[in-house]
């Protein structure tokens, strides 16, 4: 299932509530953690996210999706959006040739085999960025372009996407 939903729509608790008597889930946190961005802001999300799972849910920081979707039990990946800033970030893309960015990406997780592939359920996270204005910047149409693509491709592989506003959920 692919959540998706704009900055603090409720999307993460409503991923969270789908697993919320599943037992052991595996949350998988993509984007940079407080050591790589030592922001207030940015830790004081993490630790609001960290503060309200279950104990029995074990937190795995990585940014290898195909792998995080063979662990054992139900996944959750929140968020794409973090991925795929941590990844454009790692490899130094943001100034790219689109063509470079958009290869990069697909090799790394637009590719949903991984996605249909995984053992349980699964359930990601990501940001709905097409329905503002257009970013002034380069760097941030090259985000928004690139995570509606991530959306895409695996929002064709999932069974259900649901589109979370102002804490209700569309399925769509």
């Amino acid at each position: 299932m692919l959540v998706t939903g704009g900055v603090r729509s409720g999307k993460s608790r409503h991923a969270e509530s789908l697993f919320a008597d599943a037992g052991p889930v595996t949350y998988v946190a993509p984007g940079p953690t407080p050591e790589e961005d030592p922001d207030p802001d940015w830790a004081a999300r993490i630790a609001a996210h960290r503060s309200r799972r279950p104990a029995s849910w074990t937190t795995l920081e990585t940014r290898d999706l195909a792998m995080a979707l063979t662990t054992d039990g139900p996944v959750l990946v929140d968020c794409l959006g973090t991925w795929l800033t941590a990844v454009l970030d790692e490899q130094g893309l943001w100034e790219a040739p689109s063509s470079d960015v958009l290869r990069a990406v697909e090799a790394l997780a637009a590719d949903g085999a991984a996605l249909l592939a995984a053992r349980d359920d699964v359930v990601l996270v990501t940001n709905e960025v097409g329905l503002g204005v257009v970013p002034s910047h380069r760097s941030g149409r090259l985000f928004r372009d690139l995570l509606g693509t991530v959306n895409q491709r695996l929002g064709a592989a999932c069974d259900e996407v649901h589109l979370v506003i102002a804490g209700r959920v569309v399925r769509l």
